[in-house]
This record gives C-alpha cells, structure tokens and sequence, in this order.
C-alpha cells in the first residue's frame, strides 16, 4: 500500500475525484485511458469481483483499517492510496462521502453487440434514457430479474456515471452491456440491428396495435429485446413503427405511463423467460 496523505486540494494526481467532469473521465479521444469512480465498499467490492482494474483509493483516515481495510489488501502492491480528514476529502470532492470510500477504475474496452448479446434471450435497450437515477434503477433490476444484457443508444446516460453506478448498488458490473450503433445511423437502424441478431423487437409505447406486457407470448418468445425510451417524450415514431411489437403497462386512474425506471422493473419480471 503506497499511503499518501493529503493536506492541500491541489495536485494533479487528485484530478480524477474533484476537477474532472464525466466525460473528461471517460476520455473521449483516447478510451482506453478512460476512468470511471466506484463509491461506497460494497461497490467497490462488486467491481473487484467483476475484474475491474483499480487505479488508486481515496478514502478517510479513520477507514484505513475499517471499511477500506479489505479493499486496500484486494488492490495491487503500490497503488497509490490518498487519505485525510472528512472535512477535506469533502472540499475535494464536493460532497460528503458514502462510508468514506471512493475508488478510480480503469474503463473496460468497450464490447460489441453482437458479443453482449451472443447468448442472450433477454435484453432491454435503453433509448435516449438520460436520468442517472433512472439508468442506474434500471440496471439493479435487470440483474435482479434476470435480464442477459442492456444495450445503450449513444444519448443515454454513461451506466459508469458516478451517479448511476451508486444507485445500481454495482449492478452495473454484473449485466453485460455496450452502446448500439445502427449502420446506417438512424433511430429505426438500431432496431432493424437487433432484428438481424435474431430478437423479436418490442417497443414500450401506447399504439392503437398494442399488447399487454403480460400477453403470454412475450413470456414464450425465444429471444426478445425491450426497447425502453426516454423519460419525457418515450421512443421515436420511427422506433415504434420499426418494432415487431408494441407494448403497453395496462394502467388505471387514467395514469398513462410510469417512470422509466419503475416501467422497467414490471416489464422485466414479466417478460422472463419460460427457460
């Protein structure tokens, strides 16, 4: 362990826990030195077990041989391990810390697909869903309900967001997941990629066509992929009319829709598969 005690808020090594915005962190232009911050021991820990690469620790002096102890005795010889007070750890950071810890990780190289989604019978692709609350909701309950991989369009949320890793409780390193790109770069182009990989495609959306999210043939479907859209305006005309199906949460009260992340947890205990 290569502890560093901090008594200044300068230094460039402590930029990836206060200056450095989400996407300096993930390092745009260079991915493969892209970070991301794991927070609390319990997310740390989830990230260790899933392979992720520590790359130094932050975390209070009273933790040292506390909730960080065991971290620390996971993380390679000579990592750096930066400590102080709480008070100054929360003037680097911005907020007050999460049982004390923090952890900067090396981002994995990113997956294609075709990889995440090779065994796959259940997926959801998140579509221009950007609440960070909502992205990291989302994936608790997809590994908690046994969804094989999530799939991203490029203006959702980053799942490795701070935020939203925190709230998934570290789901996010447990449920295979990557961006969706479509070949031809349009909206309908990424549902018309998953349909070549061999999924029923079904958009959750309120169409005059619609079926109940428990209609028994979404449960006997072999490989179905749920496209989820975003919080405000849900999916696009031309996602819904590219999809095999359209699928609606009957609702009562003369409610119409549901936040995403709740949508998501029904959708995905209903459509688990009979396997």
């Amino acid at each position: 362990m290569k502890l560093i005690e901090i008594t200044s808020l300068e230094g460039q090594e402590l930029e990836a826990y206060s200056t450095l915005t989400e996407a300096q962190l993930r390092n745009r232009l260079e991915p493969e030195k892209g970070l991301f911050i794991a927070e609390s021991p319990k997310v740390i820990n989830v990230a260790l077990d899933a392979g992720y690469e520590p790359v130094s620790l932050l975390c209070e002096s009273k933790h040292i041989n506390g909730d960080a102890c065991s971290i620390i005795e996971r993380c390679p010889e000579g990592m750096p391990v930066y400590t102080g007070s709480r008070e100054l750890l929360a003037q680097l950071t911005g907020y007050t810390l999460t049982r004390g810890v923090l952890c900067a990780m090396r981002r994995p190289k990113p997956l294609l697909p075709e990889d995440v989604c090779r065994e796959a019978r259940r997926i959801v692709v998140l579509h221009g869903v950007v609440d960070t609350t909502n992205v990291g909701a989302i994936f608790r309950s997809a590994a908690a309900l046994g969804i094989d991989a999530v799939l991203m369009t490029r203006d959702s949320c980053d799942p490795l967001n701070r935020r939203a890793v925190r709230v998934s409780m570290g789901s996010v390193f447990l449920v295979p997941w990557t961006w969706l790109d479509a070949d031809d770069g349009t909206t309908a182009g990424a549902v018309h990629k998953l349909q070549q990989m061999g999924f029923t495609t079904a958009a959750m959306a309120l169409r005059k066509d619609d079926i109940s999210i428990d209609d028994p043939k979404l449960k006997q479907t072999e490989r179905l992929a749920l496209i989820m859209g975003t919080e405000g305006d849900g999916l696009p005309d031309a996602v819904i009319d590219a999809a095999d199906l359209v699928v609606k949460i009957p609702m009562h009260h003369g409610v119409d829709s549901l936040n995403v992340g709740n949508a998501a947890a029904i959708a995905f205990w209903e459509i688990r598969s009979s396997r």
